[in-house]
């Protein structure tokens, strides 16, 4: 069955569909079947991304790989039974739809609180939550002390994940490894990075999730995207000689991938 990988933050702008992008991208080029399934009804930039390179792939006749571009199923009100919601059984669809001949499947939510992606977040086996580096995100997380920067107790995104997981131990499912991954990271060693690492490795250990290494703040990612090409396809478009900055950009995808410790997964590319 395959391994369900959810990309969740209700603050918009953190990366998610980037990070959702780059992940699949990586996974597909890997040799794995992965399904990219965007839960953001009105953005859909994850989706537009996924189509983007498709079309792309197929005006250029280029040989890599693709991540299968998934959607929610189109569904009567006569087909949902008395007190079934209609979300619900349209992502058990999709998923139970795909979930055999993929051995990944990458969920993208909205930035917002959505009933569909509460239901993502009890589905996921691996969580992964793109984070500014930035206390306005940190507050999703966790409210602290503005004085002392003391925590004092889980917020309105920690408190959804925390009933997710206990959904997910209902069922008699395996729990979900939470990824916290700090994006846009300056690159100087700034006091209030400092301050955002030790608050991020204070909460880690009560509320259980890892802090991974995200993509610092690079142009490049915003130029990918009308073509649907991330960075492990620069070569493939032509581009002979990798300058500084895309090869780090390149070792932070690496980096993340191999962070996720995903199940049957080499870190080879």
């Amino acid at each position: 069955m395959a391994h369900i990988i959810v990309l969740g933050n209700e603050k918009g702008g953190s990366g998610k569909s980037t990070t959702a992008m780059h992940i699949a991208t990586a996974l597909a080029r890997m040799g794995h079947v992965v399904g990219g399934l965007d839960l953001d009804l009105r953005q859909r930039s994850f989706h537009r991304y996924l189509q983007n390179r498709e079309a792309t792939i197929a005006r250029k006749g280029m040989d890599v790989a693709c991540p299968l571009v998934l959607d929610l199923p189109d569904m009567s009100p006569d087909d949902i039974g008395e007190g079934e919601n209609i979300y619900d059984r349209r992502l058990s669809a999709a998923v139970a739809d795909h979930e055999a001949r993929c051995d990944f499947i990458v969920i993208d939510c909205p930035g917002s609180h959505t009933r569909l992606s509460q239901v993502a977040h009890s589905l996921a086996d691996t969580l992964v939550t793109p984070l500014n580096d930035s206390f306005v995100d940190f507050d999703l997380l966790a409210k602290i002390d503005p004085e002392t920067y003391e925590l004092k107790g889980p917020s309105v995104y920690s408190e959804m994940v925390w009933h997710a997981r206990q959904l997910r131990a209902k069922a008699g499912l395996q729990p979900t490894d939470w990824v916290v991954v700090r994006n846009r990271l300056p690159s100087q060693q700034m006091h209030n990075k400092r301050k955002i690492g030790k608050a991020l490795e204070e909460l880690a250990k009560r509320i259980g999730f890892r802090v991974a290494p995200g993509f610092s703040e690079r142009v490049i990612f915003r130029e990918l995207f009308p073509s649907g090409m991330t960075l492990l396809d620069l070569r493939d478009l032509g581009v002979e000689r990798l300058n500084i900055s895309n090869v780090a950009a390149r070792q932070e995808v690496r980096d993340l991938v191999a962070a996720l410790n995903l199940p049957g997964v080499s870190v080879d590319f």
